[in-house]
């Protein structure tokens, strides 16, 4: 036996100390096949279908895919032609930016532009897409050095940032946003109190995600590159949202006089929207293909502690890149459409409050609160679902209805209910978008831009900023929650082997949540 092959075996979930294996011994016997005792087993082969103890087959020998074929194929083409059409309409607008850039200015105050958006903006988002990275990456360090203190730390942070956000724009007599602020503010002191008792469960499992992604796979170099993606992504959005402001804003624009012309404030409205739900899109589907991909490695884990599977985070990449693609692509895109349903509601909210138009103000606010309903109960089942198109291979809507059906017949539902490491990471992410929000407002605040003499494009700029952090943030945790989603879907799949390889965890779960018993055998 390999020195690495000694480790993975003396590997336990309570941290990876040694379990006593015994190198020397004969091969257990063969296990009986998944499914025989616990309901109904994964469509396709077992997991465990021709694995012969002491081998190291591929993922893909492992997790094999019944007929692989290219799932959902349209939503893929879809996906690229929009992808597609962000590249033009940067490219357009990016040209008339650089052909009229001594108009706008090269730095903060040298900028001529006062009737939208310039170079002014453009730095201004260059120090909130630095905010957003730096803290993404201490807040996923925060999470792997101190995985107990985690959710007490990410709670606290949360609400006394969002309670400071608040008091100075108060002050600062930006009422709109600060009552927004507040708000938000007394939900998290209410949703933190009653998650208290759930906390030493979901710290078990995060302690558990934690203490394999620091032995198997490449968990946390995805997390790091595809932070790093996210963040370009972003740059190039912001680049983007300012070059259209620059090309298309109708006034005194020498730019409408460059390359393809035609200034209008309609044309400006279209084009932001359709970047945006295109940012929204690539962002989602960005962070779906690594849950995909950490998910591979987390299910090799659970089915085979001993042996992993060799390559898994690959093998997983593989297929999200291949055949799943296009269900990536169409789970991503309903989040997409709503995450930009969402947006608009907020900046039209914004906008009204702005006006003194409280009535709208506050259609307009519960309005956003059904959407983000509605965006919270689609997330919950793509995570899901997610983790079993990594392992199976199935279309996104099949997987969906099978995942939510072995949801409620397996009755997973209440360890869902009970872990709160979701809600936590959006928590944490909501936490670094106040932090960039905050840094756009001051930035405003501090350099009173020409375009901004009024403040009318205050609520814009400042969404946008909150939108950047937000999901930057949710790229660079992703990997984190990926784990804990995917180990249920496999206890929900087959609890016995959860039992059966994994007995340290169980008896910890039972001890910190003795419903479990119940939930897993229900």
């Amino acid at each position: 036996m390999t020195a690495a092959s000694a480790e993975m075996a003396s590997y336990n979930t309570s941290g990876g100390e040694a379990a006593n294996y015994d190198s020397n011994a004969e091969p257990p016997p063969q296990q009986p096949q998944y499914g025989q005792q616990y309901g109904r087993a994964p469509p396709g082969p077992s997991p465990q279908q021709g694995y012969q103890y002491g081998d190291k087959p591929l993922f893909d020998q492992t997790f094999k895919v019944v007929r692989p074929k290219w799932n959902d194929l349209w939503a893929a083409i879809l996906f690229l032609i929009v992808v597609a059409g962000f590249v033009v309409v940067s490219g357009i607008s990016i040209q008339g930016y650089s052909a009229t850039k001594l108009y706008n200015g090269s730095g903060i105050y040298d900028g001529a532009q006062a009737v939208g958006l310039n170079t002014n903006t453009i730095v201004m988002f260059v120090f909130c897409l630095c905010i957003a990275m730096v803290f993404s990456y201490a807040y996923v360090w925060l999470a792997r050095a101190f995985p107990k203190q985690f959710i007490w730390i990410t709670g606290i942070l949360n609400i006394v940032f969002g309670l400071v956000t608040a008091i100075y724009m108060l002050y600062r007599k930006y009422y709109s946003g600060g009552i927004v602020f507040l708000i938000f503010v007394a939900f998290l002191v209410f949703a933190f109190i009653t998650w208290i008792p759930r906390i030493p469960f979901s710290a078990l499992m995060l302690k558990t995600s934690i203490g394999v992604s620091k032995t198997y796979g490449h968990v946390y170099l995805v997390s790091f590159l595809g932070g790093l993606l996210a963040t370009a992504l972003a740059a190039w959005y912001s680049v983007t949202f300012v070059a259209v402001y620059v090309k298309y804003q109708p006034g005194q624009n020498p730019a409408c006089r460059q390359g393809v012309g035609g200034c209008s404030s309609a044309k400006v409205t279209g084009l932001l929207v359709f970047i945006t739900f295109a940012m929204y899109w690539i962002s989602e589907w960005l962070k779906n293909t690594i849950h995909t991909s950490i998910s591979g490695v987390y299910g090799s884990w659970y089915f085979h502690p001993h042996n992993p599977p060799r390559g898994a985070t690959m093998g997983a990449l593989k297929r999200s890149l291949t055949y799943s693609f296009g269900s990536i692509s169409l789970g991503s895109l309903i989040v997409a459409i709503i995450n930009l349903l969402r947006q608009l509601c907020s900046v039209a909210r914004q906008s009204d409050a702005a006006q003194g138009n409280i009535l709208g103000s506050i259609m307009f606010c519960i309005l956003g609160c059904f959407i983000s309903i509605l965006e919270w109960a689609v997330q919950f089942l793509n995570r899901y679902a997610f983790s079993y198109i990594a392992l199976y291979g199935k279309a996104y809507i099949p997987a969906a209805k099978d995942t939510w059906n072995m949801i409620k017949q397996r009755g997973i539902d209440a360890l869902i209910n009970e872990c709160l490491i979701g809600p936590v990471l959006s928590m944490g992410a909501t936490f670094v978008g106040y932090a960039c929000a905050l840094m756009s407002y001051l930035y405003l605040v501090f350099t009173s831009p020409a375009y901004n003499a009024d403040g009318a494009y205050t609520p814009v700029v400042v969404v946008i900023s909150f939108l950047i952090g937000l999901q930057i943030c949710n790229i660079f945790t992703t990997p984190i929650g990926s784990g804990i989603d995917t180990i249920f879907v496999a206890t929900a799949w087959e609890p016995e082997v959860l039992m059966r390889e994994h007995p340290e965890l169980y008896q910890e779960m039972v001890r910190v949540y003795p419903h479990v018993q119940v939930a897993i055998h229900a």
